[in-house]
């Protein structure tokens, strides 16, 4: 009887015993680098379906390469880049480890003064920095009709900025892309799907590098 008792304890105790976790098992939560991608339509996968926006092909691509990461859409179509400096601290959330700044186009499109686009991306970038949070910057190109004094004006403020806080700098987000009518919806501007995979093919190696920008700040 008492062998019993001492059985049956033993039983309950191997029953409720905590199971001892992997020695790596908080490590490998940790390792996992948390982006945000801060943008405007071409961010938010304007006229796309879910899973074809340039957020989930960037999250699928990076999943295929064996490389932990996630990447949270941050994206509204229509914002300039004013407004995505107005919810900068609620789109990027604490925690995050990373940032994929695509804004600027709507303000390009709207004429708006490349200076003002300049002090909001500069405000952005300084927040960004302040907050020990890699960033990689995706610039735009000015349309034609434009004209070239306000290209002038307008398409050095990513490479100026960048190099002024020392962040990544990806020249062109729609790189491949624009003017391509085989890859842009039938506004001529929004990439389709195809048009998605190829952004998201010539952009990755940057996006690998800002990943590996981040690991080395973790804490061993």
């Amino acid at each position: 009887m008492f062998q019993f008792a001492i059985a049956a304890v033993l039983s309950v105790g191997l029953v409720l015993w905590p199971l001892p976790q992997p020695a790596n098992a908080a490590s490998m939560v940790k390792s996992v680098v948390k982006i945000v991608a801060l943008g405007d339509s071409l961010t938010a996968g304007y006229g796309l379906p879910d899973t074809d926006g340039f957020v989930p092909r960037l999250q699928a691509a990076l999943t295929a390469k064996g490389i932990a990461a996630t990447v949270a859409n941050a994206g509204v179509s229509g914002d300039t880049a004013s407004d995505g400096l107005a919810r900068l601290d609620w789109s990027v959330p604490p925690g995050t480890d990373a940032v994929i700044v695509e804004l600027g186009a709507n303000d390009m499109l709207r004429g708006i003064k490349p200076q003002l686009t300049r002090d909001a991306l500069d405000a952005i970038l300084h927040r960004l920095t302040q907050r020990h949070i890699a960033v990689l910057l995706c610039g735009m190109r000015a349309a034609p009709n434009l004209g070239a004094q306000y290209a002038a004006a307008f398409e050095p403020i990513y490479s100026d900025l960048a190099a002024k806080y020392g962040v990544l700098l990806y020249p062109f987000f729609l790189d491949g892309v624009a003017a391509d009518l085989s890859l842009t919806q039938p506004d001529g501007m929004h990439p389709n799907p195809q048009g998605v995979e190829v952004i998201v093919k010539r952009m990755l190696p940057k996006v690998e590098e800002l990943i590996a920008h981040v690991r080395p700040q973790r804490p061993s």
